[in-house]
């Protein structure tokens, strides 16, 4: 699949993952706002990695252009 039809996807809380990264990535997902000290995050993305646990992620231009995205169940 492609990011943009993932995207919405994402938003309502499911998990992707690349067939391309082929490493210990296990699936990114969309976190909601939460807050800190009474501060409002924004949404933000991680990405779950096996033995590493979470870690925020930011899609590259090649992530956003890629078709191999698919669904973690």
């Amino acid at each position: 699949m492609k990011f943009e039809e993932i995207l919405p996807r994402l938003k309502q809380g499911e998990k992707f993952v690349r067939q391309g990264w082929g490493g210990l990535e296990e699936y990114i997902v969309l976190k909601d706002t939460k807050t800190l000290d009474g501060q409002k995050f924004t949404p933000y993305f991680v990405i779950s990695v096996k033995g590493e646990g979470y870690s925020m992620f930011q899609p590259t231009v090649c992530d956003i252009l890629a078709t191999d995205w698919i669904e973690v169940k």
